[in-house]
């Protein structure tokens, strides 16, 4: 395997797809532990899931972006990535807590946009964090 990855765009489709299969599967547990059901709210028009979503996204990609930056193999960018998206989901439950005023998950739910905007960018500036936390080769 490691001989067709020496080939750049081998190696880059692979990095796309590992980061897209991935990408898939954390926008499920995010779907799993969020009380709102996000392509169903967005749908329906729920720009506050859709800004919550869209910086999910953002931020998976942007870790992904560093962990393909900062490893030599197709397992260890998985392994940064998988670690950045617990801390990114860790950071969710974080704001949760940190809003004792009010349930995040049920503001996001009713379209409250300031707050979709708040949880987009705590996804975007904390995938910054992570990104630049990943130890280079």
């Amino acid at each position: 395997m490691e001989a067709f990855l020496e080939y750049e765009w081998i190696r880059t489709a692979a990095y796309y797809s590992v980061s897209l299969l991935a990408l898939i599967l954390f926008l499920t547990i995010f779907e799993l532990v969020t009380s709102y059901r996000n392509w169903h709210e967005i749908k329906q028009g729920n720009i506050a899931v859709a800004l919550a979503t869209g910086g999910k996204i953002f931020g998976v990609a942007n870790i992904f972006r560093h962990s393909i930056e900062h490893s030599d193999s197709l397992l260890t960018m998985l392994g940064w990535g998988v670690l950045g998206f617990c801390l990114l989901l860790a950071s969710y439950f974080i704001f949760e807590f940190l809003t004792p005023s009010f349930k995040v998950d049920e503001e996001i739910g009713k379209d409250n946009r300031a707050v979709g905007f708040i949880s987009m960018v705590i996804s975007v500036g904390l995938s910054y964090v992570i990104g630049a936390s990943i130890i280079a080769r």
